[in-house]
């Protein structure tokens, strides 16, 4: 036996897991995410000559999985959600992206700064990382496969769903703010950077990916279901495969023309949707990208497992644990709540919308992106130990609670419903 052997034979034990698990596991008070990440650090203390992923020398390798996994993902929350865009309409989504999003970069970065000493582009690369938020690591609390009823979606997973759609790509202006003060710091103090910065990063790029976003999604809406040549009208042919290729091109027009790409694969998605909302297609295209995107996650926590039980959190302090605790805790719960204060949803929907702000894969995606740009001080070790801390303790604590309080929150909503019998 050679360890290619055992390597093919673990692959495909993987893959038939990732189709089995989610229906094991569905209504229970566990995750499919937390299994593999359990089963990583498993294999990882068997006397098994397993090598165990580097992020820092495979960074680069890292960076791009992650990618992928980070777009894939992105369109497939944006072809699930059936409700269309509007101010009134996504009112919870803009309140947590431009009220939670940005306090939360702010409370990591001044708790990074004065709990573990970091300099201040360390500690605001620390709050960029972790300010997306992954439905997708808790399945409960994401919107389920396109329907043709806007009704369909309750506030929580919609608000949920389509907040982490959204600060995937919000999160970079805010990644290379760090990076900028960590060039500035290294030449010298300087604000010189702050003007090109919010010229370029926080408004240029954003407007690109969101013009990207829509023209590539209105171009594939019509070929997909007005193109006359029967050849290119693809929703007759109900091929699913063709996601990928819608995610591949809308991400990487945008990212040639300088804009956020993870934004404009949200937004193609969601225009796409917008083109023939009731088609079923969008059902066949949603299952594909399910598909992909849960072998890649399944792929990615395993591996995530085995670095943590590897001795991947051999430089993670007191500080730093605590940092994350309190941002899963305190930080993202307080802040989520002030967001919607005001907001039509009720009190419960309001306090689950802002408890489960889960950390995933979007954060060690724009760790191993920064570190590519600049060492950071020599804090590389110390910076992904803290994440990785953090993406475990959302992954284990949301996932164990996420099953109960959806539930009860669903039986509550349906107790409250005209008509409905009583529990």
């Amino acid at each position: 036996m050679t360890f290619s052997d055992l390597v093919y034979a673990g692959l495909g034990v993987g893959a038939l897991a990732a189709a089995v698990l989610p229906r094991v596991v569905f209504r229970r008070p566990f995750s499919m995410p937390m299994v593999f990440l359990a089963a990583g650090i498993a294999v990882q203390l068997l006397p098994l000559p397993v090598p165990v992923v580097d992020p820092l020398a495979d960074r680069l390798w890292v960076e791009h999985v992650t990618e992928v996994c980070v777009i894939v993902s992105l369109m497939g929350a944006g072809l699930a959600i059936n409700r269309p865009p509007g101010l009134r309409a996504w009112a919870g989504t803009w309140r947590l992206l431009g009220v939670t999003m940005p306090l939360t970069v702010l409370a990591v970065t001044v708790l990074a700064w004065a709990l573990l000493d970091w300099p201040p582009a360390v500690a605001l690369l620390l709050g960029a990382v972790l300010a997306p938020t992954d439905p997708v690591l808790a399945a409960e609390v994401r919107v389920g496969e396109p329907t043709d009823a806007e009704e369909d979606e309750d506030e929580v997973r919609f608000t949920l769903t389509s907040e982490a759609g959204l600060n995937d790509g919000l999160a970079f202006p805010f990644v290379l703010a760090a990076v900028a003060l960590a060039a500035a710091a290294g030449t010298g103090w300087s604000a010189g950077w702050i003007g090109g910065w919010a010229l370029s990063d926080a408004l240029g790029k954003v407007a690109i990916g969101v013009v990207a976003g829509v023209a590539v999604g209105k171009l594939l809406g019509w070929m997909f279901f007005r193109a006359r040549a029967q050849a290119l009208r693809l929703s007759e042919h109900m091929e699913g495969f063709v996601a990928l290729g819608a995610t591949l091109l809308s991400y990487g027009i945008t990212e040639l023309l300088h804009g956020y790409g993870f934004l404009a694969v949200f937004v193609a998605a969601c225009t796409l949707r917008a083109a023939e909302r009731s088609h079923g297609y969008h059902k066949v295209l949603h299952e594909f990208t399910e598909q992909i995107e849960r072998l890649l996650t399944a792929f990615l926590l395993f591996l995530l497992g085995m670095y943590v039980a590897g001795g991947g959190l051999a430089d993670l302090t007191w500080q730093a644990a605590a940092v994350s605790v309190l941002l899963i805790l305190v930080i993202r719960p307080v802040t989520g709540w002030l967001a919607q204060l005001g907001s039509a949803a009720g009190p419960r929907e309001r306090i689950v919308a802002a408890a489960f702000g889960l950390r995933g894969i979007g954060s060690l995606y724009y760790l191993a992106y920064a570190l590519g740009e600049d060492d950071f001080g020599g804090l590389a070790r110390q910076l992904w130990a803290a994440v990785a801390f953090t993406v475990v303790a959302s992954v284990v604590l949301h996932g164990i609670t996420a099953t109960p309080v959806i539930s009860r929150l669903d039986r509550l909503r349906r107790t409250a419903a005209p008509g409905a019998p009583p529990p």
